[in-house]
């Protein structure tokens, strides 16, 4: 589990994250929503020790990181598999080879066992032919699913997605949201989505989390935000569940 107390950060004497408390319960889809620059990002950096908390703290499994050694940071950053906004591949690898590149580099598997985890992340991702082809012969959509098959390649415990439908268009956002909800089911992840696409938390969330005025102010199920009364989140609904993006890349 992992829990966030009183957690509190500025940037150059400005404030953008006071007094977050949240639960991130196991299992679930936790989705993190909120305005752009509302600190979203920061807070999903915290959760895997990139930041360090001006004040309050972050516990995974227990384990308080600004009490941790960097040795043991790093053996708790093993737990986490992330899929960055952009994918983040390396361009001169083969797909294949960015989803063997963890694998290769913080795992003891035979080269031969390296290569079938690499396939079986690509099936599961559904691109089992896409192993030979450069990222720069990949759509945007296809991108992103082989950094989430290099992202799952180890079998993290929680999987952390920062704006996973960022600039794709609707049918192959929701390709990605069924991803999402599948490798939870099949592989019994917890994964914590940052994200501004209602329509994405309204497919895949079982726990919601509004960062507003530099908080979190709001936590609850879908149904419960559904029945919310309350005016900031309300607004924010408003604009965004039913906004379309312009398609910009494709699946």
């Amino acid at each position: 589990m992992i829990q966030i107390r009183n957690l509190a950060k500025s940037f150059g004497g400005v404030s953008v994250l006071r007094d977050v408390d949240l639960d991130v319960p196991e299992g679930e889809v936790t989705c993190i929503i909120g305005r752009s620059g509302s600190g979203k990002s920061v807070l999903m950096r915290h959760i895997i020790g990139l930041m360090t908390p001006d004040a309050g703290r972050v516990v995974v499994d227990g384990a308080p990181l600004d009490e941790l050694t960097y040795a043991e940071l790093r053996q708790v950053r093993r737990k986490f598999g992330v899929l960055f906004q952009g994918g983040a591949l390396f361009d001169s690898m083969s797909a294949r080879d960015n989803v063997e590149f963890p694998l290769r580099t913080f795992t003891d598997l035979t080269v031969a066992e390296v290569r079938d985890r690499a396939s079986e992340c690509l099936a599961l991702v559904e691109l089992p032919d896409a192993g030979p082809k450069r990222p720069a012969e990949l759509s945007g959509g296809q991108q992103k699913r082989v950094a989430l098959a290099r992202a799952i390649a180890i079998e993290p415990k929680y999987i952390l997605y920062d704006e996973p439908t960022s600039g794709l268009d609707p049918e192959t956002s929701n390709t990605i949201d069924e991803l999402i909800h599948r490798l939870g089911t099949t592989m019994g992840t917890t994964s914590v989505v940052v994200t501004h696409d209602m329509h994405s938390v309204l497919s895949i969330a079982d726990r919601i989390a509004f960062v507003h005025d530099k908080t979190v102010s709001w936590t609850g199920t879908v149904d419960e935000l559904h029945r919310s009364d309350d005016p900031a989140l309300s607004s924010f609904v408003r604009a965004n569940e039913y906004k379309i993006g312009a398609p910009s890349q494709t699946a």
